[in-house]
């Protein structure tokens, strides 16, 4: 196993990662298919997994199409599906796409697992497959993404610095994501390796969907079982769910430290507010940017080595060419520095009436 370093720049902020790999690239396959020495004309189909998070829609679509856009001359064609978390829906989407005769896809899977066979199809056809955001199994091109066992580890830390030396006076809860979701299984690992030993994880969920209706409902489970007394923190893997949580804490009066991740609008708005401890700032445009570059290389048959220094292996393709970008742990004294200075909000878009008084206290005005 051999390690590369790769590095990607976000605002002004450059970064280096490491990801592990073998020699085999499979990205060296592309120059076979039948969309090779493709022009500027392009058609690209971008497949997202779901629209509750607000992400995809706010900032995953228009990014990736407006760096396509200008990658092609404004020549390039997007063509987008949602599969609203419907794995099955997802894959009669890949058929659609092949149908419609696309030029490269770039996949965001509901289902790692359960797309392996669409990315086959498409393989089949000559169309390469980068996979985005969440490491799809079958005979990928590429891949882009976070440093995804890391945003657990920085969930974890931070967790752990809010509870201070009350770490092991009480239970966390741990919220973890969908089982269908590959990083989230890495959110998980990374965030047990900080906390294990240090807190006592009274209940665990990885909840289906990762939807915030499940997250409330488990945590409801949770403070039956546990008794509102001895709950002082709950990992939560992301903002949505951590909504949930919130909702069902205040309905028992408990305030304790929750974590997050997205940076979510209603996130960083919890934050300012003291209701939510954390979330995990994944700036969007380097991984978007990353996708559509190697969508475009790849639909017009050029080398991904100018784009993608990394390797990662997923349980089906060795040394997938890949890009991973940093993260940063977002709390209420870094707003200002992070989702604000790259331009994801406004202070006016977080500083509503609701939330004015808040701001004005934390200096975010």
């Amino acid at each position: 196993m051999r390690r590369a370093a790769v590095a990607v720049a976000a605002g002004a902020m450059a970064v280096s990662l490491a990801a592990c790999g073998s020699a085999k690239e499979s990205g060296d396959k592309s120059d076979s298919s039948s969309s090779a020495k493709k022009g500027d004309a392009i058609k690209v189909g971008l497949l997202l997994p779901e629209n509750q998070t607000a992400r995809y829609e706010k900032f995953d679509k228009p990014l990736i199409t407006k760096k396509i856009k200008e990658l092609t001359n404004d020549k390039g064609e997007v063509v987008y599906a949602n599969a609203k978390q419907d794995a099955s829906t997802q894959n009669q989407q890949v058929d659609t796409m092949i149908t419609n005769k696309v030029d490269v896809l770039i996949v965001d899977a509901v289902d790692a697992a359960a797309i392996k066979n669409s990315v086959q199809k498409a393989k089949d056809a000559g169309i390469p497959v980068v996979a985005y955001d969440r490491l799809a199994q079958g005979p990928i091109d590429a891949y882009t993404s976070f440093d995804n066992k890391t945003v657990g580890k920085t969930q974890g830390e931070a967790l752990l610095k809010a509870l201070g030396s009350k770490a092991k006076d009480g239970k966390i809860v741990m919220m973890n994501g969908s089982v269908t979701d590959p990083n989230a299984a890495q959110f998980k690992a990374g965030a047990h390796e900080v906390l294990d030993g240090k807190v006592n994880i009274g209940k665990e969920y990885d909840t289906k969907e990762w939807k915030p209706e499940n997250a409330n409902s488990n945590m409801e489970g949770a403070i039956s079982a546990l008794g509102k007394k001895n709950i002082i923190g709950v990992y939560s893997a992301n903002d949505g769910m951590a909504g949930g949580i919130i909702t069902a804490l205040k309905a028992k009066g408990l305030k304790v430290p929750v974590t997050g991740q997205d940076a979510e609008l209603a996130g960083v708005q919890r934050i300012v507010a003291g209701e939510q401890y954390m979330s995990v700032y994944k700036p969007y445009a380097p991984e978007a940017d990353a996708a559509a570059e190697m969508a475009v290389a790849l639909a017009q048959g050029k080398s991904l080595d100018s784009v993608a220094k990394d390797k990662v292996d997923s349980p089906t393709t060795k040394g997938v060419p890949s890009v991973l970008v940093a993260v940063t742990s977002l709390t209420k004294d870094n707003i200002k520095d992070t989702v604000i200075k790259d331009g994801v909000y406004t202070i006016d878009d977080i500083c509503t009436s609701a939330y004015k008084a808040a701001c004005d206290k934390i200096g975010l005005k």
